[in-house]
């Protein structure tokens, strides 16, 4: 009998989350040129920089409901909170947007990848194959503009949708690590 292609439910539903930003980052490629046209990049810089904002600290504060944190926790939560706001604030509109979007696409990436180790699946290095997997979709957004009007292809966006996924993933590695540190005191 054929195994399964996912461990869970929940893998799928993981993969089906990263499909489904993957697809809205893609649909955007033609669209960004139209908001920022009708709205002035100023606007249009200011609307998605606080929503992305406000989509990481909704994210940081769910994940933070599923526990009580101790004081390791909140001091690496402080921690990753200060490297992303440093990393927003000396960064220019695009890749501001690439640092949220290429986040959350390694943050789906590395948990599906950890639910189908969970399932006993054979996953080498998922923290890192998040990152290399999440670095070709952000090239592949990148080859795509290739053939848009009014877009340009830039490999310096690939490496920031890399760097994107490092920081992602490392803050929730070490989220996790902290976590894991706090519950074997307890």
């Amino acid at each position: 009998m054929a195994r399964p292609i996912f461990s869970s439910r929940r893998e799928r539903r993981l993969w089906m989350w990263t499909g489904v930003v993957v697809a809205a980052i893609y649909s955007t490629l033609g669209l960004a040129g139209l908001l920022a046209e009708e709205l002035g990049p100023a606007r249009l810089d200011v609307l998605l920089f606080l929503l992305g904002m406000a989509l990481v600290a909704a994210t940081v504060l769910l994940g933070g409901l599923q526990a009580r944190p101790g004081g390791i926790d909140a001091a690496v939560v402080l921690g990753v909170i200060t490297v992303y706001l440093l990393a927003l604030s000396r960064l220019s509109f695009p890749e501001r947007s690439h640092l949220i979007e290429y986040g959350v696409v390694a943050l789906l990436v590395h948990a599906a990848l950890a639910e189908r180790a969970a399932g006993g699946r054979h996953v080498p290095l998922a923290p890192l194959l998040a990152v290399l997997a999440t670095a070709m979709i952000g090239a592949l957004d990148e080859c795509i503009q290739l053939f848009l009007p009014g877009r340009v292809f830039d490999p310096v966006d690939i490496l920031f949708n890399a760097l994107a996924a490092g920081m992602a993933v490392g803050a929730s590695l070490a989220l996790r690590w902290a976590r894991l540190r706090t519950a074997s005191r307890r």
